[in-house]
């Protein structure tokens, strides 16, 4: 399951598990055509893949998605890229403002994760009981959690909040599940951008460049292959956050 599938990193993600051989639940909340796109570029790998709309502010909306896993399988693998990304300078800064970003930021992934959960313990599988890891879950967030943002605030903190779920359902949820991050640096940017800021971010980035969609997904990849790591966050932003 991939929250978020219908952005350019989570379509990202989803194709990438598809190639290695995973049927998807892609996720998403108001581009039905991009999670649509998204599941049939997985039907031409011969996956299967269903895409469905929730919003993640929503518990009943998030229950939903893991009752339409049943049309796909069995849910082994939860990945909780969805995010909202905003510029909010403190002044502007509103009680709503701040419940939709840690709502959807943090509040969401600790949901999907308990959801994730119930549907493994209702298959009979306890992650206590299990001596080794049987399910994973990669929370993806972001180089602004480790070195924030001046005014994001509000996303920062959720982000930020995240790096802590993991570590605590790391402990949790241990032996028979495996919970880690990863922190890209900047991918994409949602925003318009002067070539002055884009030289002004280049300048805090050691290796000079942008980060692409595809050093995520192998590093996703590479935390899912390895059961002997898990509460960590894999920073894969250039150097940025050093």
């Amino acid at each position: 399951m991939v929250t978020g599938a219908s952005g350019h990193l989570g379509r990202a993600v989803a194709r990438d598990l598809a190639a290695r051989g995973m049927d998807c639940v892609c996720h998403y909340h108001q581009h039905a055509a991009s999670a649509e796109a998204v599941v049939e570029q997985i039907a031409a790998m011969g996956r299967r893949a269903v895409a469905v709309q929730g919003d993640l502010a929503v518990e009943d909306d998030i229950a939903r998605l893991f009752e339409a896993a049943a049309a796909v399988g069995k849910v082994r693998v939860l990945i909780n890229s969805a995010a909202i990304f905003e510029r909010r300078p403190l002044a502007t800064l509103t009680a709503e403002n701040i419940h939709r970003a840690l709502a959807v930021n943090l509040a969401a992934p600790m949901l999907t994760s308990r959801f994730f959960v119930g549907a493994l313990a209702s298959e009979g599988l306890s992650c206590r009981s299990s001596k080794s890891p049987f399910a994973k879950i990669v929370n993806l967030t972001d180089v602004a959690a480790i070195k924030p943002w001046a005014e994001y605030g509000a996303y920062c903190a959720a982000k930020a909040g995240l790096i802590g779920l993991t570590k605590a359902l790391a402990k949790e949820l241990a032996p028979g599940l495996t919970v880690n991050a990863v922190a890209p640096g900047i991918i994409t940017w949602p925003e318009p951008r002067t070539a002055q800021q884009e030289q002004s971010q280049l300048a805090r980035i050691p290796v000079g460049r942008f980060g692409r969609a595809e050093e995520i997904t192998q590093s996703i990849a590479f935390l899912l292959d390895n059961d002997y790591i898990t509460g960590q966050t894999l920073a894969v932003d250039g150097g940025r956050s050093i």
